[in-house]
């Protein structure tokens, strides 16, 4: 499971075409990867956030799960964008400053 779908990142990015499917479907692991990483979100904590939603859900996974999926949405689309250009220093700072609230120490 993924925090973000293909056709919720498609609408994200405004493409319409399944051209670029593989790309984008690699840019969200990427993401992914990237914003566990840097939210130094645990493996246990992430299965949870990525699972389907449930009532059951503690109140931590609640307020997680859209604070990393818009980290995720904006490294996906910072990838997108600057697929040929990208500054990675600033992408990681970025999404330190957006996921300030989940990393270690913080929570």
């Amino acid at each position: 499971m993924a925090l973000v779908t293909l056709d919720e990142a498609k609408e994200y990015l405004r493409v319409d075409t399944a051209d670029e499917d593989s790309l984008i479907s690699s840019l969200i692991l990427t993401a992914e990867v990237l914003v566990k990483n840097v939210g130094r979100v645990s493996d246990a904590t992430w299965t949870e956030v990525i699972a389907d939603p449930t009532e059951n859900d503690s109140q931590e996974i609640q307020e997680l799960r859209p604070v990393l999926r818009g980290g995720v949405l904006y490294a996906l689309a910072y990838l997108f964008e600057h697929r040929e250009d990208a500054d990675h220093h600033d992408l990681v700072i970025t999404l330190r400053n957006l996921l300030f609230s989940v990393r270690e120490g913080v929570v």
